[in-house]
Protein backbone atom coordinates (compact mmCIF):
# COMPACT_ATOMS: atom_id res chain seq x y z
CA UNK A 1 0.00 0.00 0.00
CA UNK A 2 0.72 3.76 -0.67
CA UNK A 3 0.09 6.61 1.33
CA UNK A 4 -0.61 9.98 0.14
CA UNK A 5 -0.93 13.18 1.58
CA UNK A 6 -1.32 16.51 0.24
CA UNK A 7 -0.32 20.06 1.84
CA UNK A 8 -0.14 23.60 0.72
CA UNK A 9 -3.26 24.56 -0.40
CA UNK A 10 -4.91 28.09 0.88
CA UNK A 11 -6.69 31.03 0.25
CA UNK A 12 -4.64 33.04 -2.33
CA UNK A 13 -5.22 36.02 -4.75
CA UNK A 14 -5.72 36.40 -8.95
CA UNK A 15 -2.18 36.17 -10.22
CA UNK A 16 0.01 34.85 -7.61
CA UNK A 17 1.65 31.51 -6.94
CA UNK A 18 1.13 28.07 -5.28
CA UNK A 19 2.72 25.01 -4.57
CA UNK A 20 1.50 21.78 -3.24
CA UNK A 21 3.33 18.72 -2.08
CA UNK A 22 2.29 15.59 -1.98
CA UNK A 23 4.31 13.32 0.44
CA UNK A 24 4.09 9.43 -0.66
CA UNK A 25 4.91 6.57 2.25
CA UNK A 26 4.77 2.87 2.54
CA UNK A 27 5.64 0.95 -0.50
CA UNK A 28 6.84 4.04 -2.25
CA UNK A 29 9.50 1.99 -3.80
CA UNK A 30 6.46 0.39 -6.01
CA UNK A 31 5.20 4.10 -7.56
CA UNK A 32 5.64 4.11 -11.05
CA UNK A 33 3.83 7.51 -11.57
CA UNK A 34 2.04 10.18 -9.96
CA UNK A 35 -0.39 12.65 -10.91
CA UNK A 36 -2.40 15.38 -10.03
CA UNK A 37 -6.19 16.04 -10.18
CA UNK A 38 -8.79 18.47 -9.08
CA UNK A 39 -12.36 19.15 -8.54
CA UNK A 40 -14.20 22.23 -8.74
CA UNK A 41 -17.64 22.94 -6.71
CA UNK A 42 -20.12 20.94 -8.79
CA UNK A 43 -18.20 19.91 -11.22
CA UNK A 44 -16.38 16.42 -12.16
CA UNK A 45 -12.30 15.87 -11.25
CA UNK A 46 -10.33 16.52 -13.90
CA UNK A 47 -6.98 15.33 -15.03
CA UNK A 48 -4.13 18.30 -14.13
CA UNK A 49 -0.38 16.71 -14.72
CA UNK A 50 1.26 13.70 -14.20
CA UNK A 51 4.80 12.35 -13.74
CA UNK A 52 6.56 9.12 -14.48
CA UNK A 53 8.80 8.60 -12.10
CA UNK A 54 10.64 5.24 -13.84
CA UNK A 55 11.38 7.56 -16.60
CA UNK A 56 10.59 11.04 -16.26
CA UNK A 57 7.97 11.92 -19.07
CA UNK A 58 5.40 14.76 -17.63
CA UNK A 59 1.39 14.95 -18.63
CA UNK A 60 -0.47 17.93 -18.50
CA UNK A 61 -4.25 19.06 -19.30
CA UNK A 62 -3.98 21.14 -22.48
CA UNK A 63 -5.55 24.21 -20.65
CA UNK A 64 -2.95 24.19 -17.85
CA UNK A 65 0.10 23.86 -19.66
CA UNK A 66 2.38 26.85 -19.26
CA UNK A 67 0.97 27.54 -15.73
CA UNK A 68 1.19 24.32 -13.78
CA UNK A 69 4.12 22.32 -13.69
CA UNK A 70 4.64 18.97 -11.84
CA UNK A 71 7.81 17.97 -10.45
CA UNK A 72 9.32 15.37 -7.64
CA UNK A 73 12.24 15.15 -4.99
CA UNK A 74 13.40 11.41 -4.82
CA UNK A 75 15.03 11.85 -1.22
CA UNK A 76 11.42 12.66 -0.38
CA UNK A 77 9.29 10.56 -2.04
CA UNK A 78 7.62 13.73 -2.57
CA UNK A 79 5.53 15.13 -5.59
CA UNK A 80 5.44 18.62 -6.61
CA UNK A 81 2.72 20.91 -8.17
CA UNK A 82 3.87 24.06 -8.78
CA UNK A 83 0.51 26.66 -10.20
CA UNK A 84 1.34 29.96 -11.58
CA UNK A 85 -0.83 33.16 -12.51
CA UNK A 86 -3.82 31.56 -10.89
CA UNK A 87 -6.74 32.37 -11.34
CA UNK A 88 -10.49 32.11 -9.59
CA UNK A 89 -11.38 29.32 -11.93
CA UNK A 90 -8.69 27.04 -10.77
CA UNK A 91 -10.44 26.70 -7.13
CA UNK A 92 -11.04 23.32 -6.50
CA UNK A 93 -9.66 20.74 -3.95
CA UNK A 94 -6.60 19.13 -5.92
CA UNK A 95 -6.07 15.60 -4.98
CA UNK A 96 -2.61 13.97 -5.67
CA UNK A 97 -2.91 9.88 -6.58
CA UNK A 98 0.03 7.47 -7.86
CA UNK A 99 0.43 4.60 -9.69
CA UNK A 100 2.27 1.15 -9.33
CA UNK A 101 1.37 -0.28 -12.41
CA UNK A 102 3.75 -0.39 -15.51
CA UNK A 103 0.71 -0.16 -17.94
CA UNK A 104 0.20 3.11 -16.25
CA UNK A 105 -1.76 5.69 -18.38
CA UNK A 106 -2.22 9.19 -17.03
CA UNK A 107 -5.68 8.67 -16.26
CA UNK A 108 -5.56 5.55 -14.01
CA UNK A 109 -4.43 5.56 -10.56
CA UNK A 110 -4.42 2.90 -7.42
CA UNK A 111 -3.86 5.27 -4.73
CA UNK A 112 -5.13 8.69 -3.73
CA UNK A 113 -4.88 11.16 -1.45
CA UNK A 114 -7.59 13.28 0.51
CA UNK A 115 -7.19 16.42 -1.16
CA UNK A 116 -6.37 19.93 -0.25
CA UNK A 117 -8.13 22.96 -0.99
CA UNK A 118 -6.93 26.04 -3.74
CA UNK A 119 -9.55 29.22 -3.21
CA UNK A 120 -8.48 31.60 -5.27
CA UNK A 121 -10.23 34.94 -4.80
CA UNK A 122 -9.34 38.82 -4.47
Amino acid sequence: QVQLAESGGGLVRPGTTLRLSCEASGRTFSIYAMGWFRQAPGKEREFVAAKNWRYGATYYADSLKGRFTISRENAKNTAYLQMNSLKPEDTAVYYCAASSSSKWVPSEYDYWGQGTQVTVSS
